[in-house]
């Protein structure tokens, strides 16, 4: 066969190679790789190529250059024939046998295939089906009876795949028939339980003395008298309004008491129309008024420049007063015994006004020193004069350094009042009397009265009262201070810049291990977990909440994430916390209360709309059974309201399974920081029910 001109070029650059120490198999392979992945010979693989093998040979490069010039057909003609045939260790794969090859694959996957499908297949129908005789029947009106198909005896459960129930819980490294109880169904109390509130029961309060309102005091069941069903809502419930109507209405069937509006109808506290109460904002001290009332002290005092944040109601009726401040941005923590007049802190709850159960008696309020910027008595019926001031000196515990005490009603005006109040005028005169002197040797100052109001204020500090006044009764002392100036224990900014400022608690380092740098920290934490809220509970920034309870709140970062919502929180510190942070928490404009959560909270049922439950039964999973605490949840909650859980997964799992007896719908999520952290998120909401009218028990 005659050789082409590209055949004789093909030997003299075999002859170029040789003289420069190189193989023609060489070119050949590489050639061969070119062809077989599809590329033609280019300037770029040419040059390549020359400077890896001649050392850029001039008579080389020239080579390359006339190959570049070849056609391209020419080239593959070259490649596939000629360089193929004469050089036996060239590669030979043509396109044939890559078809041919490709071919071969897919029929041994396809063949594969068809195997394990009929593999498969004759398993399953090897699966014995489960006896019918076995399975309950479901009932179409109870979805939670579902039974199970026995067990063989392997000890493995025997499933048929029509009705198998797809699995889609995540599924956590532990051994929850080990560490969750089996889950139990509470049933329902009876509808004598309806408004009960364990540790101020009526009939238990009996069994103590009458002096000093003992028997008004907590006095919480002992184990053997703890309920354990569930607290019911009367029949006819409804979701309160939202804030801010739920000010000024309430429904009648969720508080069903005409007993106040009777009572108190001259005094205008509560009035009855159709199916709902109004609150006309009035009050023994206000009939005009809670609103014009306010108006009145803050012609005294200043109320709207910030400075005061935190006030303290003491004998709060249905906390009108406390309802009228919060468009002032003021936070009222309003109390009031259980007593003849039916649910006032109930009324005050259900409005979405801040209230708890309390009465000055003859423990100490729960609350820390230096809490409160203002304090309030509008005819409270506390014997100020009593006891040696020492009710007085309550009070004074808890006000802030500069806060002010504010008292309308008896002694206050007497002249004027005295024959309605059916009291003589010495009488009166008396009283007054005597309340100065205390306010006196406590060193506090009278800063006005006009009209039907009396204001005194607490000093700033005590150094001018202890260069002249000996204390025959005990009072907590400020912090000391260098000046006579200087505010004890720190002054504080206005609201709102309080709320995120460092408190002087902290500044000063008077929390063992809390920095200012670690209060930074929380409040950046806290923003990222209400943010990852908002997203989980849709519902959290439409209104639907209002009461909120934090049961954990350390150093009050949740609440002041929450704060942007039209919320309130009850910040509650528990009584074995490692640090006494609720007076930070006060001093960042928010309010709260020591708890023990062996114990029940201080409060109606059905006065809160949203729980916050952060590592609570990691505290408390060692000192009392979680059951207790959980129904105590279930009966502070109102029905639809929502519960989140913040814990191991170890402790969530355990919860939840208790909580599905309580008829709760829940679902574990993950940490806001993703699947991997070891804290998970447990959303709760309690489901809708109400109880029927019955005998009692």
């Amino acid at each position: 066969m005659a050789l082409s001109s590209d055949v004789a070029f093909d030997f003299h650059l075999n002859a170029v190679l040789v003289s420069h120490e190189r193989t023609p198999a060489v070119v050949d392979k590489q050639a061969d790789v070119w062809l077989w992945s599809g590329r033609t010979l280019t300037v770029v693989d040419e040059q390549a190529k020359v400077r890896q093998w001649s050392g850029k040979t001039p008579a080389l490069v020239d080579s390359w250059v006339k190959v570049r010039r070849q056609s391209t057909k020419v080239r593959q003609r070259w490649c596939r024939g000629v360089m193929a045939k004469d050089y036996p260790g060239s590669p030979k794969i043509h396109q044939s046998e890559s078809r041919k090859l490709r071919l071969t694959w897919i029929l041994g996957v396809s063949g594969l295939c068809v195997i394990f499908y009929i593999l498969g297949a004759w398993q399953n129908s090897s699966v014995l089906k489960p006896n019918l005789s076995d399975v309950s029947k479901v009932e179409c009106d109870d979805p939670s009876r579902v039974a199970l198909p026995e067990n063989n005896r392997h000890g493995e459960q025997i499933s048929s795949p029509s009705n198998a129930k797809l699995d889609f819980e995540a599924h956590h490294q532990i051994d929850i028939k080990d560490t969750s109880p089996v889950m139990q169904k509470f049933p329902s109390c009876s509808m004598n339980f309806s408004e009960y509130t364990p540790c101020q029961d009526a009939t238990r309060g009996r069994r103590f003395p009458r002096q000093m309102l003992v028997y008004r005091e907590r006095h919480c069941p002992a184990n053997d008298e703890l309920v354990r069903c569930l607290i019911p809502a009367p029949p006819g419930y409804r979701t309160p309004f939202k804030w801010p109507q739920s000010r000024d209405s309430a429904w009648y069937h969720n508080i069903p008491h005409k007993e106040l509006s009777i009572e108190k109808a001259v005094q205008n506290w509560i009035q009855v129309d159709g199916d709902r109460f109004r609150f006309p904002g009035g009050g023994t001290m206000f009939p005009r008024g809670a609103d014009v009332y306010i108006d009145d002290i803050n012609e005294l005092i200043p109320l709207t420049d910030g400075s005061i944040r935190t006030a303290i109601d003491t004998g709060c009726g249905v906390a009108s007063w406390g309802a009228y401040l919060l468009k002032r941005n003021i936070l009222a923590m309003s109390f009031a015994p259980r007593d003849t007049h039916e649910a006032q802190v109930q009324f005050a709850l259900e409005r979405g006004v801040p209230a708890m159960i309390g009465v000055m008696a003859s423990m100490r309020i729960p609350y820390p020193a230096r809490s409160f910027d203002m304090a309030h008595c509008s005819r409270c019926l506390i014997p100020w004069k009593a006891l040696d001031g020492l009710y007085l000196i309550e009070v004074d515990r808890v006000l802030r350094p500069g806060g002010y005490w504010i008292l309308s009603g008896p002694p206050i005006h007497w002249k004027k009042y005295y024959k309605g109040w059916e009291r003589t005028q010495e009488d009166l005169k008396q009283e007054q009397d005597a309340i100065e002197e205390v306010a006196k040797r406590i060193c506090w100052k009278k800063v006005i009265e006009k009209g039907d109001l009396s204001v005194w204020q607490k000093p700033i500090n005590h150094n001018e009262c202890i260069k002249y006044k000996k204390m025959e009764t005990c009072i907590t002392p400020l912090p000391e201070v260098s000046n006579d100036d200087d505010v004890a224990g720190g002054e504080l900014q206005k609201w709102p810049e309080r709320a995120f400022a460092v408190p002087p608690r902290i500044s000063r380092e008077t929390i063992p291990g809390i920095t200012p740098e670690k209060f930074e920290e929380d409040n950046k934490l806290w923003k990222e977990r209400v943010t990852y809220y908002k997203k989980i509970i849709p519902t959290l920034s439409h209104g639907r909440y209002r009461n909120v309870m934090d049961m954990n709140a350390n150093l009050g970062g949740f609440a002041a994430a929450m704060e942007k919502f039209q919320v309130w929180v009850m910040n509650v510190v528990p009584v074995n916390s490692d640090h006494d942070t609720l007076g930070v928490i006060y001093e960042r404009g928010f309010i709260g209360t020591y708890q023990d959560w062996c114990e029940a909270f201080s409060t109606y049922p059905r006065t809160y709309d949203f729980i916050h439950a952060d590592s609570v039964f990691s505290i408390y999973q060692d000192r009392c059974d979680i059951t207790y605490i959980l129904l105590e949840m279930d009966r502070i909650l109102r029905p639809e309201g929502t519960v989140v859980f913040r814990d191991t997964v170890e402790v969530l799992v355990k919860v939840q399974a208790i909580t599905k007896g309580m008829r709760w719908n829940s679902k574990i999520m993950d940490h806001e920081t993703g699947p991997f952290n070891p804290e998970k998120i447990l959303i709760a909401v309690k489901s809708y029910w109400t109880g029927e009218p019955s005998k009692e028990q």
